[in-house]
């Protein structure tokens, strides 16, 4: 399995989920760029993980199918700015829609 670095976020969720399901995966590779992490699955060294909402993208960018969902797995993403208030027009329109409407799946671990 490919997989996040020690300190990625990402990768404490996803070591409780396998504990939680009594799996141990062979890691051979840890990465702390997500790209690289999938461009080493494109070329055959493993499994990966990444968000569901991205699963089409992967799927036509780097040749990759989904194998299996850890649903209970989730990202979070923090939008930081020096400003106390958004002013910007696209950052207050991301803003608003994920206070809004949350993105179907997108911290969800898929392919």
């Amino acid at each position: 399995m490919l997989i996040p670095s020690e300190g990625a976020t990402m990768r404490g969720a996803l070591s409780r989920w396998f504990s939680e399901h009594e799996i141990e995966p062979r890691i051979v590779g840890e990465f702390d760029d997500s790209a690289l992490m999938k461009a080493f699955g494109r070329a055959g060294a493993g499994i990966f993980p990444a968000p569901a909402i991205l699963a089409e993208e992967i799927r036509e960018q780097y040749a990759a199918e989904i194998v299996g969902r850890a649903d209970s797995v989730a990202a979070r993403y923090y939008a930081i700015s020096v400003e106390r208030k958004l002013t910007h027009p696209a950052v207050v329109a991301i803003s608003e829609a994920a206070k809004i409407e949350p993105v179907a799946g997108g911290d969800r671990v898929g392919p």
